[in-house]
């Protein structure tokens, strides 16, 4: 993995932590929107915060939530099949309901699917990470 660095320059350097930032926070709107993608956000995030400013890079390639799979995506692992599987879920619930039950255009709801359907490929085709199998606890000497 790439090591963080501080840009030099400090206006590009308050540039990308102020991006960083504003992309964190729409990242997090996303959770609670199924419209807004929070995924794009936060990789986003964890690049701007690359170049200016390990402290906040650190921070969130090791949150407890979000961190594992940030650090998934920059390694080049992929996602995680059970991640797939929500984001599949979440993506398709919102498109079609929004797509048959508020959209009045009929152009506009097959645009919605056929972007769910790109979208859905796109996600899909992303290789997935090893799965690590969990390590066993050292054997009792006394047994």
């Amino acid at each position: 993995m790439k090591p963080p660095f501080e840009h030099r320059n400090p206006v590009i350097r308050y540039s990308l932590i102020f991006i960083g930032w504003l992309s964190f926070v729409l990242g997090m709107i996303g959770l609670l929107l199924p419209v807004v993608p929070t995924s794009p956000f936060l990789i986003l995030s964890a690049a701007c915060f690359l170049r200016s400013s390990p402290r906040f890079y650190y921070w969130l390639t090791e949150h407890r939530w979000f961190g594992r799979y940030i650090r998934y995506y920059i390694e080049g692992e992929g996602i995680p099949r059970r991640i797939k599987w929500i984001i599949l879920l979440v993506l398709w619930t919102t498109m079609l309901t929004s797509a048959l039950l508020i959209v009045r255009i009929q152009w506009v709801s097959i645009a919605m699917i056929g972007i769910a359907v790109g979208v859905s490929i796109y996600i899909i085709r992303h290789p997935e990470p090893r799965e690590t199998p969990p390590e066993e606890p050292p054997a009792d000497p006394t047994d």
